[in-house]
């Protein structure tokens, strides 16, 4: 017993030196250079290393890759000049939790939102998320939480409608899985990057999900889309004054005046929205939570 507590305390002190390392950039490195290394990248080694207690060893790496990819975003929301920092850590970390332990579905699910997350937000890059899920799903060929999570990535962030849909129908083929995915599929292939279908994929996770920061996130989706249904009717309204007037309104009062507002519109966040009066464009305002807007097509 105490070797196995000795053990856990060791790979617990390597992961956090590694984590101690990379926040420590090397001296002499070019600017907009990162200093993240990550000294343990065999997968091998270390279900060699960890003996029996790889699951042990994998929640230490998951810790490590949250810990990487919560404070990278941080700097890069900070404005400051640590704002150019690099998610490069966050696959091969993912990659050694997961080849640890290759039932850790939520190191799976939450790393694929991690690294699809359009940079500085998140990696940036989609085909890392879909390169783990479909890691998992080889692992859980039963798994349809991963095949629709790798229909998700390629709807939201890659926009291939037609692979979307593909995986949204074998998801929906696998057993267990929900009755809603069938439909999605066709709604997918029909209407892919319409505002209503996207509209129709986030009830569904906010409705369905297991986890609550998936629901949160869907929430959240749902507010920017209702943000960009209202700009819509915002700039229709805009368009009718100007064609009235022969200019675009100087502001929103001239709107209320013409009888085409009630009163100063906000988005879902309670921001005032924004209305250029030299063009006439309606946008958010720029310290909304909300943005920035995704690449939808308006509402069919």
């Amino acid at each position: 017993m105490r070797s196995a507590i000795a053990l856990i305390v060791l790979f617990a002190g390597v992961v956090g030196l590694q984590a101690a390392q990379a926040q420590r950039p090397p001296l002499g490195l070019p600017q907009g250079a990162t200093g993240n290394v990550l000294y343990v990248r065999s997968a091998e080694f270390m279900k060699r290393a960890a003996l029996s207690y790889d699951a042990i060893v994998a929640d230490a790496y998951w810790i490590r890759a949250v810990q990487h990819y919560g404070g990278t975003k941080i700097a890069n929301n900070a404005g400051s000049r640590a704002s150019n920092k690099q998610y490069d850590l966050l696959y091969p970390l993912l990659d050694l939790t997961t080849s640890l332990d290759p039932y850790f579905d939520v190191a799976y699910r939450f790393g694929a939102v991690f690294l699809a997350e359009p940079y500085p937000a998140g990696a940036g890059r989609a085909d890392q998320a879909i390169a783990l899920l479909q890691k998992g799903l080889r692992a859980q060929p039963q798994k349809w939480q991963l095949a629709e999570d790798i229909g998700f990535v390629n709807y939201w962030w890659v926009h291939d409608y037609t692979q979307a849909a593909g995986w949204f129908n074998r998801a929906g083929d696998m057993p267990g899985s929900p009755n809603w995915l069938k439909p999605l599929a066709a709604v997918t292939l029909a209407q892919g990057g319409n505002r209503d279908s996207s509209r129709r994929l986030w009830t569904e996770i906010r409705d369905h999900s297991d986890y609550d920061w998936l629901k949160n996130q869907a929430r959240f989706r749902l507010s920017q889309l209702d943000a960009m249904d209202e700009i819509d009717i915002l700039t229709r309204a805009v368009d009718a004054y100007r064609a009235r007037a022969g200019a675009p309104p100087r502001n929103w009062l001239d709107l209320v005046r013409a009888g085409l507002l009630r009163g100063i519109p906000v988005d879902p966040e309670r921001h005032i929205l924004q209305l250029n009066p030299e063009t006439g464009k309606v946008t958010l305002a720029a310290d909304s939570p909300l943005n920035p807007l995704p690449d939808t097509e308006p509402p069919a």
